[in-house]
């Protein structure tokens, strides 16, 4: 098959359904039906659920066991850059030419039925894990859980709930009880369940859900904990105290998100991973597109040496929260003015996430991602930041942004931070090389 083979599907299969998300398992059964099941012939299975940190969990949880020696299959999304990159197989992301092959097997089985693009992808992607050799598979929603596509495992080796927060409004909802019961959907009976940082209201959900389905609970604050140190962290249970490196993603809610790793592997059965492993995957671990800083590129030759360059795709209030959060502690040690290039989807909460940015941002720009149909215009989008506190204007693109900034950048040393989108957080990677 050709290079492009892929997209030519990928495209044909956005068509089979007219809405873009439909919360459903309907469609899925039949056709994994007649693919012979490949729900059923996976290797064991981590779930995880949550509304920030599903993708760093897994890219620490793919680390750790990697460092441990054993062959590890992911599937996540959004993808940033290709759509490759949301399966990988045994380590490796998955071939052009395996993913056409599996991807036009759904396609030619599913016919003209109905069905949705993530959930006849999801479907390609089980038979390419059913049929690679791999130790255990890394899975994660693409929303909510309950009604996701992924959920037809119906029994996985474990199931984690990362923090839960409003996001997606208008599918889930904006009622955080509703949310979380949603997410809560994976928990499966008898099978162990990590929980990680959650409000009050999110813990009790989960709780009540696992208590019904007598599912056993290790939750952080209560089981398990994850505090900073003055160099590392140190990760706490009932068995005593542990100290790690601090882990190669920047922020400091990444100490959670390792943490959470930790206290899914402590309860996967059948799997060891020593300390050792643990500290190499902290070291090794990679997530494109969260906090992550650019230092090479086209973009990073058009800015002064002292401009540090931030991208981060954080889209809803908690993860603006988290942001500033991180941005707040560098200043206490290294002040510096941060300058902002933001873009959104019309689906977000843009008013809550500028409001939680203000504080740590001097001034900033706003654009229309490119090529996304349901991307906030740039001029809406200023008038939104606005709102939040932040000075904002408008721009036509990423390169117009940065000239308007361009005063500034070149004054003093500084930060710019890109975010608002995973899908910008695509679109600049894909301009940076």
């Amino acid at each position: 098959m050709t290079e492009n083979e892929s997209d030519r599907i990928l495209t044909r299969m956005m068509s089979l359904h007219p809405k873009i998300i439909d919360l459903t398992l309907d469609r899925m059964m039949p056709l994994l039906a007649k693919l012979d099941h490949p729900h059923l012939r996976l290797p064991p299975v981590i779930h995880v659920a949550g509304t920030n940190g599903k993708g760093s969990l897994l890219a620490y949880l793919r680390a750790m066991l990697e460092a441990a020696g054993y062959r590890v299959h992911v599937y996540t999304s959004p993808h940033l850059v290709r759509f490759a990159e949301r399966i990988r197989l045994a380590g490796n992301i998955i071939a052009e030419e395996e993913l056409s092959r599996f991807l036009a097997e759904c396609e030619t089985a599913n016919g003209d039925t109905p069905i949705t693009y993530f959930e006849i992808t999801t479907i390609a992607a089980f038979k390419a894990f059913a049929e690679t050799k791999g130790d255990i598979l890394l899975l994660e929603t693409g929303l909510g859980g309950r009604f996701d596509a992924t959920n037809v495992v119906a029994r996985p080796a474990l199931t984690a709930i990362t923090p839960i927060s409003q996001d997606h409004a208008d599918f889930l909802g904006t009622d955080l009880a509703g949310i979380a019961g949603e997410k809560a959907g994976i928990i499966k009976k008898n099978v162990p369940v990590v929980i990680g940082p959650q409000v009050s209201i999110a813990r009790e959900v989960l709780e009540k859900t696992a208590g019904t389905l007598a599912s056993p609970t290790y939750i952080y604050g209560r089981d398990w904990f994850a505090d900073p140190m003055e160099e590392g962290w140190r990760y706490r249970n009932e068995g005593g105290v542990r100290t790690f490196p601090l882990p190669a993603l920047n922020g400091r809610h990444q100490i959670a998100n390792a943490g959470t790793a930790i206290a899914c592997l402590d309860r996967l059965k059948g799997f060891t991973v020593s300390d050792a492993a643990i500290a190499e995957g902290l070291r090794r671990v990679e997530w494109p597109g969260r906090m992550q800083r650019l230092t090479r590129g086209p973009l990073m030759n058009s800015l002064p040496d002292h401009v540090e360059v931030w991208l981060d795709g954080g889209h809803n209030p908690a993860a603006a929260a988290e942001i500033a959060a991180s941005f707040d502690e560098w200043n206490q040690k290294d002040r510096k003015p941060t300058f902002m290039v933001a873009g959104m989807l019309k689906t977000k909460d843009q008013t809550s996430f500028f409001r939680n940015l203000s504080p740590v941002i001097a001034r900033g720009c706003c654009i229309a991602i490119p090529g996304e149909a349901n991307a906030t215009s740039a001029e809406e989008l200023a008038t939104l930041a606005r709102t939040g506190g932040i000075d904002a204007a408008a721009m036509p693109s990423l390169m117009a942004a940065m000239t308007a900034l361009q005063d500034d950048l070149r004054r003093a040393p500084c930060r710019l931070l890109i975010t608002g989108s995973l899908y910008l957080a695509g679109q600049v990677l894909r301009e940076n090389g």
